[in-house]
């Protein structure tokens, strides 16, 4: 059957800060250029998760008047502390002379990412953006010569089985004569065009953390309204894995506090939810947060490789924009502002292509644009960083940053390289000390269940499964036996089990329903068994201000 289709001048898929900063700029640019905007949540900010301190570089050159605009950055940073967490109960406080100067926070926010979005939105809309949520982006169309032509949404109405409902209603296509892919970390659509047009060739492997976020209510007392905590060490260095965490004070009462994962851990026995739990209970994080409330919970991978792993951003028809590309600058523990100067650029190549007519080629001077703009200076002068976390954890790595980024302003003359993926880096269960969690006390540390319950996660129980197995019998037959299935602990809101009936037989069960779209499942498998692809339309988590 023929898909009612529509056309623009530019497709843009997902509303996070590349999509929407791309669509505000295409439209000053020129106000006769038609744009459309395709977000897989129920509105925009509902998938949305981010720490987020925020720097507002790229916002001032979006828009210089910002602030009268009423763009929520309420919180400016006053105040940065970094700890290096030594055991569960001690600390060592790390010297402001002695921390990268990446790390260091004056002029930046601490703002919700998702209400940043949202006010993109709206500034978007009034330029005359057309924005469609809770359309899931499902499929990538192509033109007779291989060139992008567009994207399908997905169909609504189909059961499990994949039959048509009665509430039916199949998707349709949304042509452009070039189409912007901003679905952010691991992006679905952006996957396959990497392998389609070969963009990572000559590159490092992608590599990701897993960072989980929860938003705290806390007294007046326990407030300090600007702050900024980052720590590193306790408790991910027992099982010698690397990552770090973050608490942030912001309007309201509220801290925002989280833990990031690195994916290229070792250990399947590694729980990065469990590890969060008991984060939690250090001295130096339940000052803050001891007697409160918690009011949120969510999910999300994040893409850390940087530079030596960003692949090509164009391919005919089109560009790869945000996180879709990995633009994030892991040295700052940043990406929002580098995100939303990759769409700028990004706009601004288009725009100059479509007052030429073309429609359809390769844009290929984006790569020269993007490697004049201070998000590339930036990223490159920070290159380094990442690969020495892993190369020598995150002390030593850490003093290496230092070194390279403070002394030589990332100008040293080599290049780290980190060429083994992070699935790869999954060690044989039996060579691996298990790992005993303590059980949740209900008022600092919880379980998976009521995390759910609080990322407000819903999905059409009667619709094919979104998590993908390439091969059924993998879960039970490789990887419980190597990994003790790992899936079950990587997982944030407890999708994977593996159950046992009265008769001893072991079945692998997916609860798709909980899914918060992380993509930590698609990340780190180690047979790379599981694809993660879009569920229907507002599916997923209702964020309200992550």
């Amino acid at each position: 059957m023929e898909r009612e289709y529509m056309e623009y001048d530019v497709v843009i898929v997902g509303a996070g800060p590349a999509g929407l900063s791309a669509a505000c700029r295409l439209r000053q640019l020129n106000p006769e250029t038609t744009v459309c905007v395709v977000e897989k949540g129920s509105e925009v900010g509902a998938h949305i998760l981010s720490g987020a301190v925020f720097e507002p570089t790229a916002l001032n050159e979006l828009f210089p008047d910002w602030k009268e605009k009423g763009a929520p950055l309420n919180t400016p940073v006053d105040g940065d502390d970094i700890y290096v967490l030594t055991s569960q109960e001690k600390s060592i406080k790390v010297p402001g002379l002695f921390v990268p100067k990446t790390m260091h926070n004056e002029g930046n926010y601490i703002i919700s990412l998702g209400n940043l979005c949202r006010w993109l939105a709206e500034q978007a809309e009034a330029l005359g953006v057309e924005i469609f949520p809770g359309f899931a982006a499902a499929e990538i169309v192509y033109h007779d010569d291989g060139s992008v032509k567009g994207i399908a949404t997905g169909d609504m109405g189909l059961d499990v089985n994949g039959e048509k409902k009665d509430s039916y209603m199949p998707g349709m296509e949304l042509h452009g004569k070039y189409t912007l892919f901003s679905e952010g970390c691991r992006g679905s659509l952006g996957k396959q065009l990497i392998k389609k047009f070969n963009l990572d060739a000559g590159k490092d492997p992608q590599h990701y953390g897993i960072g989980i976020k929860e938003i705290w209510k806390v007294s007046d007392e326990q407030h300090q309204q600007g702050l900024v905590v980052h720590s590193a060490g306790w408790p991910l260095d027992e099982s010698k894995s690397a990552g770090g965490a973050f608490l942030y004070h912001f309007e309201d009462n509220q801290v925002a506090l989280g833990l990031i994962t690195d994916l290229s851990y070792s250990n399947p026995h590694l729980s990065p939810f469990d590890e969060f739990q008991r984060f939690k209970h250090h001295p130096v994080i339940k000052q803050y947060i001891e007697g409160g409330e918690r009011i949120a919970y969510g999910a999300r991978a994040l893409t850390k490789g940087g530079l030596q792993s960003q692949p090509r951003m164009s391919f005919p028809g089109g560009l790869l924009i945000g996180d879709d590309a990995g633009t994030l600058n892991f040295a700052k523990i940043k990406g929002n502002h580098t995100a939303m100067k990759s769409g700028m650029i990004g706009a601004e190549v288009v725009s100059a292509a479509l007052a030429k007519e073309q429609s359809g080629t390769e844009l290929t001077e984006y790569a020269a644009a993007y490697e004049n703009s201070w998000a590339y200076k930036e990223l490159h002068a920070q290159r380094n960083f990442g690969p020495a976390q892993h190369k020598w954890g995150n002390i030593i790595g850490s003093a290496f940053a230092f070194i390279d980024i403070n002394i030589f302003n990332g100008k040293l003359p080599f290049t780290l390289k980190d060429p083994k993926p992070d699935y790869a880096q999954m060690k044989l269960a039996s060579e691996c000390k298990k790992i005993d969690y303590p059980k949740p006390d209900g008022k600092l540390s919880f379980d998976k269940p009521s995390s759910v319950f609080l990322s407000n996660t819903n999905h059409e129980e009667d619709q094919p499964c979104h998590l993908k197995l390439t091969d059924d019998s993998i879960p039970l037959a490789k990887n419980l036996p190597l990994y003790d299935e790992p899936a079950q602990r990587y997982c944030p809101v407890g999708v994977y089990e593996v159950l046992e009936n009265d008769a001893g037989e072991k079945t692998f069960q997916i609860n798709g329903q909980n899914c918060v779209h992380c993509k930590t499942c698609d990340i780190k498998d180690p047979a790379q068994n599981i694809t993660w692809v879009t569920p229907e339309g507002t599916g997923g988590p209702n964020y309200p201000n992550m």
